[in-house]
């Protein structure tokens, strides 16, 4: 019986913890939605490892490194007109471990200059205590 309460304390403890780190990388990825809207690149790379490990996959090739992946989305993306309003659909969020999480989702930007939309998938790392993403496929 003792053995029983006991792994049934840990699941609960472990639901707990997960559901705290859900709703941590739920953050994370709002919080970039919300710079964007601001037109606030530096806000949104908030959201990623600032690393020269970070992992940037485009339409081209793999891109290596926080500032690498910035200078993109300043070029990219240089004035409100062209960043428009991103909208962030989440399809799927699994976590992985206590330090590894996967993410599958859709994106949108509403423009004047035509709206944008296409997919991603994140890998999330816990770091230092804080979740960021080490490596984003975005297509």
């Amino acid at each position: 019986m003792r053995k029983l309460l006991l792994t049934f304390i840990l699941i609960i403890f472990s639901a707990t913890l997960f559901a705290q780190d859900r709703r941590a990388i739920l953050k994370v990825i709002s919080d970039q939605q919300t710079a964007w809207n601001k037109c606030d690149i530096d806000g949104f790379m908030q959201g990623y490892w600032k690393s020269d490990s970070l992992v940037f996959v485009g339409k081209t090739a793999p891109q290596y490194g926080w500032q690498t992946t910035a200078d993109h989305y300043k070029k990219a993306y240089p004035n409100k007109a062209a960043m428009g309003q991103l909208a962030f659909t989440i399809i799927k969020l699994e976590i992985l471990d206590k330090t590894n999480a996967f993410m599958l989702g859709g994106w949108h930007l509403n423009r004047d200059a035509g709206a944008l939309g296409g997919y991603f998938t994140l890998w999330f790392k816990k770091i230092n205590g804080e979740w960021k993403i080490v490596c984003d496929h975005t297509s």
